[in-house]
């Protein structure tokens, strides 16, 4: 029995000392932040962000690699099947943990897969519409809907991505019949809205701050239950008649599972001085983003009641994708 203890404090002082050499070395080479959505985006735009300070900050670049489809999971898988060094991280949104409710196979355990390193940010997303769409207020855009059922089109970033399930969850609460149209990332989306091609989009706000100042777009409501200080002119959805309705989105940093907790505080500690600073706090400002951060033992908390949340959502919508 004695010399079975001895074995596993040795082999614990071991995992230790690994661990703390790992922390002392790391970044030993480049860092690669993975974004499973196309460039353009509100994820793409905050990983930018901090991937530029977090480059000084570690002293190593730090390079950002867009690998959007299958609503995100093809660029969270390879993060799930890199090594657990610190060296590839993820960004993800709230569908990491919706994937599971409305695919049918996820080649990837949301949960289990990754170590949440923090919480990023918070971001709601606007009803957007083209100016030809005689609507001017959501009442409206209801009634218009209504009337005809499946004629209005509504753009997302692609299946089972947040636009796609916070349309089908206005929808929902709507009793409409919208049509979803995918495309491979939101700029691309939100181009086709502005040319007219499709009527609506639930928008990240860096896409409605680009175009409805300029009059390319109408904003007829944001989804949070609080408007947002970038466009305070503009209704929330509860505001607008859709009573209940608060669809907010977070983002948050992970690495794959394994990964030293030494390696992830350093990164949870590195990210936090980053985002608390005036400067970064404003380019999150200026791109329609709150900064909201976590410890790793929250956001893994946070997933997993995110998870449960989102799931009655999607059954009751009835979203589901091959």
């Amino acid at each position: 029995m004695k010399k079975l203890l001895n074995t596993v404090c040795a082999a614990a002082l071991l995992a230790l000392s690994l661990g703390a050499a790992q922390a002392q070395t790391y970044p030993s080479k480049p860092v690669k932040i993975v974004v499973p959505f196309g460039p353009g985006g509100f994820t793409d735009v905050v990983a930018r962000i901090l991937g530029v300070k977090l480059s000084e900050s570690l002293g190593q670049p730090v390079v950002i690699e867009n690998r959007p489809g299958a609503g995100s999971m093809i660029g969270t898988d390879q993060v799930a099947k890199s090594a657990p060094d610190g060296h590839t991280l993820l960004i993800v949104s709230s569908t990491h943990v919706i994937s599971p409710w409305i695919y049918k196979s996820v080649p990837y355990d949301p949960i289990k897969a990754f170590v949440p390193v923090t919480k990023l940010v918070d971001s709601p997303y606007v009803l957007l519409t083209n100016p030809k769409v005689p609507a001017k207020n959501v009442q409206e855009f209801i009634a218009l809907a209504k009337a005809q059922p499946d004629a209005i089109h509504y753009a997302s970033s692609g299946n089972g991505s947040a636009q796609h399930l916070i349309g089908g969850l206005f929808a929902s609460m709507t009793k409409t019949q919208l049509k979803h149209v995918p495309y491979r990332s939101s700029n691309l989306a939100a181009t086709d809205l502005v040319a007219g091609v499709v009527e609506s989009s639930f928008a990240g706000v860096p896409n409605a701050l680009a175009q409805v100042p300029n009059g390319r777009l109408n904003a007829l409501a944001v989804t949070s239950a609080k408007r947002i200080p970038q466009l305070p002119n503009v209704p929330t959805m509860q505001e607008a008649g859709v009573a209940g309705f608060d669809a907010t989105i977070w983002l948050a940093l992970l690495a794959p599972a394994g990964t030293p907790a030494s390696i992830v505080n350093r990164l949870n500690s590195d990210v936090a001085k980053i985002m608390n600073t005036p400067e970064t706090q404003k380019a999150m400002f200026d791109a329609g983003v709150e900064v909201s951060l976590s410890t790793p033992a929250a956001m893994s908390q946070l997933m997993v009641s995110e998870m449960d949340k989102w799931g009655k959502v999607v059954k009751e919508a009835g979203i589901k994708l091959e």
